[in-house]
């Protein structure tokens, strides 16, 4: 999930993150299974689909279940000072480490857990800032700054799930820790379809048997932003581009998210080359429809352009069988389209990453991708 921040307070809480130099006393890597939430039909490939996995938090430890969210850089989850939480909660006062940090904030997302386009603060969290020991893959890391969530919007009901660990391109909080600790300042991806499953997270390193072929290395643009950001010269329909698609965009990975989201011309030049009966969907302003009926016939292969380390082009391709995430609540006749229209955002969720197994280089500054096995 892409976060907006809304407080001086969580700016600054990002911008204390240190910078850690790998040590002699490495610590072995770590997998951690992933289960999936996926909710949907047939026609609903990617309408919701998520990964998340356990942490502890707290002495003695509390277990909670989190998405891995290369979409923001901290650690929020529910807690008992939550009424409107459904979820799981972490209580404080049974966690003998727990250290209030009594500074409230909120935080608003750019993207949800599906492809539902966000109004307004339909997305949004009211917290609590804290430190305690969290636990994870069988590690430990003392003191590490998180949030409380003490108010959810109603939009995170649905979720299973009890908070977002954030896994930016800068490492703070919990992979700081692990990082001053001596692991590797890497993660893997491995997201799978729901037919697949054996999700997993590799903390420090990158598991072999999850693809095939070589992994190809882009590096991300500097200065560093924090963000998981690569440039793309282009992008391709079915093989084919326009004036307007043969353009250099700036694109965010975001693993918390089923969502692609692209500017409007963008977005409806995609749509152009697909089928011109692709219109907007009036009722949900950023989406976009076709009868059902037509998405069996259609060809939607959209690949994204990018610069490999050595300076070779590659492709991302998001195939053919996730331009439907399903019927419209109002109109079930007509199938909303992947792409949401959000002016001065591009990125690429699940929908594409499930697709790949991809590497996170926090301290090379660079991200991999290769094909799954």
């Amino acid at each position: 999930m892409f976060s907006i921040f809304l407080s001086l307070l969580l700016l600054l809480f990002s911008a204390a993150a240190r910078t850690i130099s790998l040590t002699s006393r490495a610590l072995a890597p770590s997998n951690i299974p992933l289960a999936d939430f996926f909710k949907g039909t047939d026609l609903q490939p990617a309408w919701l689909c998520r990964w998340f996995g356990n942490i502890s938090i707290g002495t003695p430890p509390q277990e909670i279940t989190v998405v891995f969210d290369t979409g923001s850089r901290t650690l929020e989850f529910a807690s008992t000072l939550c009424g409107s939480c459904n979820q799981a909660k972490f209580d404080p006062t049974q966690s003998s480490t727990f250290v209030d940090g009594r500074s409230t904030s909120s935080i608003t997302f750019s993207t949800g857990v599906g492809v539902d386009p966000v109004v307004g603060a339909n997305y949004r969290l009211t917290l609590r800032s804290a430190t305690d020991t969290v636990s994870i893959g069988g590690f430990e890391v003392p003191d590490v700054s998180m949030f409380l969530i003490t108010d959810q919007t109603p939009a995170f009901a649905i979720d299973p799930f009890s908070g977002i660990q954030g896994m930016g391109a800068q490492a703070t909080g919990l992979f700081a820790g692990l990082v001053a600790q001596g692991l590797p300042s890497l993660f893997s991806l491995y997201l799978t379809p729901l037919v697949v499953g054996n999700a997993e997270l590799t903390l420090g390193g990158i598991d072999e048997t999850k693809f095939q072929g070589n992994l190809v290395f882009a590096s991300l643009p500097k200065p560093a932003s924090g963000v998981w950001r690569l440039p793309s010269p282009g992008i391709t329909v079915n093989g084919q581009m326009t004036t307007l698609l043969h353009t250099t965009r700036s694109v965010i990975f975001d693993s918390g998210t089923s969502n692609v989201l692209f500017s409007t011309d963008t977005a409806e030049a995609i749509y152009a080359l697909i089928s011109p009966d692709i219109v907007p969907h009036a009722a949900e302003p950023g989406t976009y429809g076709i009868a059902c009926d037509r998405i069996p016939s259609l060809a939607a292969d959209i690949s994204i352009a990018f610069t490999a380390q050595d300076g070779s082009a590659f492709d991302l391709t998001i195939p053919s069988s996730e331009l439907s995430v399903g019927p419209f609540a109002d109109d079930p006749s007509v199938c909303q389209t992947l792409i949401n229209a959000f002016d001065g955002l591009e990125l690429v969720g699940g929908s594409l990453l499930k697709h790949y197994y991809s590497v996170w280089d926090v301290g090379a500054q660079r991200m991999g991708f290769a094909a799954v096995v």
